[in-house]
């Protein structure tokens, strides 16, 4: 199963700092947290970049079961 982490607002949205979910995609596991989270992690989805193991993806973007999914949202600060 694909490791995600959840940061700053995307844990609070999720209830949770991470969980393993099995998804083949970057698009299908954002399914697969938004169907376990809800509209509140939806709408944090929206302004997050989603990195795989360190680099920023896309919707299309194959997963491994070793990968670990950063879910990042925009930080403010200087």
């Amino acid at each position: 199963m694909t490791e995600v982490r959840y940061f700053a607002a995307a844990a609070e949205a999720a209830g949770r700092h991470g969980e393993s979910l099995a998804a083949n995609s970057v698009g299908e596991l954002r399914s697969l947290m938004i169907e376990r989270h809800g509209e509140a992690l939806e709408r944090v989805l929206t302004r997050c970049s989603l990195l795989v193991d360190g680099v920023v993806t896309n919707d299309a973007t194959s997963l491994e079961e070793t990968d670990v999914v950063d879910v990042l949202p925009p930080f403010a600060g200087g």
